[in-house]
């Protein structure tokens, strides 16, 4: 989307469509999505700052992130976000982070991990902590986010999100075990944005393709988003019919 423009309803960029190996040369999860009245980034790979600045997008646009779970491929970029907002891109109004139970501890604690003398330092511009669980409800700007849990850690909380606003609604699965509650959760959405890391490997607690497959006719969205794309299935794209994501892949919804 071009800056300074607002989408009639919602669009979605993508900025990191990969596992958490970088395959293909992709960045890890990260995708824009924006609606009438804001911006909100659904999960922060460590290279968000590198996907959004190829893409002539700046990261002052952002007005809140939402984290499905707190592995580094899908939350490290927070910490980068922070460090833009002291110094590259000053940051006066608040950012607010969604995400499951733990997410201002761990988010600092990255920070400081990685920028250890920034501790102690009061941040210039306010940050405030949602935490969200299987059920909740945020409104974010002019978008409601319902969360829910999937199958993927096996102790900490993992999320799915779906996004309504403008009449609009966006269903991500984050990181997830294939499990028939993708079929209900993703009923009646413009667009499912689904992990799918292997074609037909099993890996614990991520998506096969083969399992999409065999679930095709059951799934009520209107578009089937495939994402979290390992090496095999870059490997074997041209034997998927649907769609696989890319990193800067712009889509509008609705």
């Amino acid at each position: 989307m071009a800056p300074g423009t607002r989408p009639a309803k919602m669009s979605l960029t993508c900025l990191g469509t990969s596992d958490a190996f970088g395959s293909a040369g992709r960045h890890c999860a990260g995708y824009l999505l924006d609606t009438r009245q804001g911006c909100i980034l659904v999960d922060a790979g460590p290279g968000i700052l590198t996907a959004m600045k190829a893409q002539q997008r700046s990261p002052s646009e952002i007005d809140a992130v939402v984290l499905s779970h707190l592995h580094g491929d899908h939350f490290g970029g927070v910490a980068f976000l922070i460090l833009e907002y002291c110094y590259e891109s000053p940051r006066e109004r608040p950012l607010v982070v969604v995400g499951p139970p733990d997410t201002e501890r761990r988010v600092f604690e990255l920070y400081h991990a990685l920028y250890a003398e920034m501790r102690g330092k009061p941040l210039p511009f306010e940050i405030r902590f949602v935490e969200a669980v299987d059920g909740s409800v945020t409104e974010v700007v002019d978008a409601r986010v319902e969360s829910f849990r999937v199958p993927h850690q096996e102790t900490a909380i993992s999320l799915g999100h779906r996004l309504r606003a403008g009449g609009t609604s966006l269903v991500y699965s984050g990181d997830t075990a294939w499990t028939p509650d993708l079929l209900r959760v993703s009923e009646g959405a413009d667009v499912f944005l689904c992990e799918c890391s292997t074609f037909d490997t099993r890996v614990p607690r991520h998506v096969r393709y083969v399992d999409i497959a065999a679930n095709h006719a059951s799934f009520g969205c209107d578009r089937l988003l495939l994402t979290h794309l390992g090496r095999e299935m870059r490997a074997r794209s041209g034997e998927i019919p649907d769609q696989l994501a890319n990193d800067g892949l712009e889509l509008e919804i609705g």
